[in-house]
């Protein structure tokens, strides 16, 4: 449906490891900004050839016609899977956003690493967010997604998720996320809202995953 958010989630087959450094992350980051325009119609690899110059002159243009897919609200990516929260602009926005964001990535993975076939575990999951304490809810908990897995300490250590734009008060400007309009807390009463819940959810993570251990062995 239009002008709803959604919870995307999509993992990689047989959770193979997809983000090996920082810039394979930072890939990602630039195909989920570029591809929510209607009308980039390059192929990312013909686009990052460009001079910079050149590029960020196309990326304002895209700014300024507002055509897009989809807006992103958030964003967490994990090592094996990725998270967003994006609110569908135009009918099947979503679906031909992640489709474009997915298999690019994939053809640049596959070639880097010199691999054949699928990256991604079926089709992506899509959840609708009934209202807004829901979908504030749920930027909590995929903001704290890489101190549950015990990646890093503190949510903020983690620079492959959107929670800097949160807690740094940046603005629809400059950061990729749109949330302003939907999350009315200033950043730092976000940034206690997350914290305050990071053992809890760590918690629930660990005894989670020991029961998947005992169930499988």
């Amino acid at each position: 449906m239009t002008n709803q958010y959604y919870h995307i989630f999509s993992r990689s087959i047989a959770d193979f490891i997809i983000f090996n450094s920082s810039q394979e992350y930072e890939r990602m980051l630039r195909l989920i900004n570029l591809f929510r325009f209607q009308n980039f119609n390059y192929k990312f690899a013909e686009f990052n050839d460009l001079n910079l110059k050149t590029q960020k002159i196309i990326v304002e243009k895209l700014i300024n016609t507002n055509n897009t897919l989809v807006e992103i609200a958030a964003f967490c990516f994990m090592p094996s899977h990725i998270h967003l929260i994006l609110k569908q602009l135009v009918d099947m926005g979503i679906a031909k956003y992640i489709s474009r964001v997915l298999n690019s990535y994939s053809r640049y993975f596959n070639v880097k690493h010199r691999r054949t076939g699928p990256l991604w575990a079926s089709r992506f999951k899509s959840v609708l967010i009934s209202n807004d304490t829901q979908l504030l809810h749920l930027t909590r908990y995929i903001h704290l997604n890489p101190t549950s897995a015990g990646l890093v300490n503190k949510p903020e250590d983690w620079k492959f998720s959107s929670y800097d734009e949160y807690i740094n008060a940046i603005s629809n400007n400059y950061g990729i996320c749109k949330f302003h309009n939907i999350i009315d807390k200033k950043p730092k009463d976000y940034r206690k809202f997350v914290e305050d819940r990071k053992s809890y959810q760590r918690e629930l993570s660990i005894i989670k995953n020991a029961l998947i251990d005992d169930y499988s062995s």
